[in-house]
């Protein structure tokens, strides 16, 4: 069908629906319609073609979609009715898909623990790669760092990109910037404590030239005290000599010869 080649999503639903108008009450073509518009964020319509398919066809594995929808919406205890409350006959691959959703919902709700804890199941650790084992890694993946467990994290973004043989996750996208992330936290205490030493060193810098300066004052200050106490003397000694070459009774400088 054209909805399906259609790479816009926004076309997609526009021709899933002309083809709803022509047969609408054809299972197949709702369902079409109800994923079309589930791809262009259109959740109201995707909740009403998809109920309405799973009424006409009997088939469950439109509940992922519908609850995914249902949290969209902001609506998380409707999302959870269907999640908890599915009815019978599911294949574990849309159970999966509920378990997906509900880690969602538990993120959305402020509750990154229950998000990782929603996703455990047994399939995670069994060694098995299965057509939606990478879409369960990636959520698991997103969960963890979440939770702030970025390490862990990372290690199981690993294994999404290496279960994605289809391309469907950007989880290679997501190790490498993890990645990079932790690199420059590693650098990150190398480049403080090249800081705080420069720091270091300038503090001992200014700390050396405040001495000195204080070294110079304290010369000049001895120098000055030096120099106020000469400087009396010198007045005194000068002093003296004018009383000496005064001897004579003219006050001029030469001796009376005797008479």
């Amino acid at each position: 069908m054209a909805a399906g080649a259609a790479e816009d999503p926004e076309r997609a639903y526009q021709y899933a629906q002309d083809a709803r108008r022509l047969a609408a009450r054809v299972g197949i073509v709702r369902e079409t319609s109800g994923v079309a518009a589930y791809r262009a964020g259109r959740w109201t319509d995707a909740l009403a073609e998809l109920r309405a398919a799973r009424r006409l066809t009997g088939r469950s594995s439109y509940l992922p979609l519908m609850a995914d929808s249902e949290r969209a919406l902001g609506r998380p205890d409707r999302a959870l009715a269907l999640i908890n409350d599915p009815g019978d006959g599911l294949d574990r691959a849309t159970e999966i898909e509920l378990r997906i959703v509900e880690s969602g919902v538990r993120r959305d709700q402020g509750l990154p623990d229950a998000a990782v804890v929603a996703l455990q199941v047994p399939e995670l650790t069994d060694g098995r790669t299965r057509p939606w084992s990478a879409r369960l890694f990636y959520a698991y993946a997103d969960a963890l760092l979440e939770a702030g467990r970025d390490h862990d994290a990372r290690a199981w973004f690993g294994r999404a990109a290496a279960a994605d043989a289809a391309d469907e996750t950007d989880a290679a996208e997501r190790c490498e910037d993890l990645d990079q992330i932790m690199i420059d936290d590693l650098m990150e205490p190398a480049d403080a404590a090249e800081d705080d030493a420069a720091e270091d060193d300038a503090a001992e810098d200014d700390a050396a030239e405040a001495d000195a300066a204080e070294d110079d004052a304290a010369e000049d200050d001895a120098a000055e005290d030096d120099a106020a106490e000469d400087e009396p003397a010198d007045h005194g000694m000068q002093d003296h000599g004018m009383q000496d070459h005064g001897t004579g009774g003219d006050g001029s400088g030469e001796d009376r010869p005797d008479r």
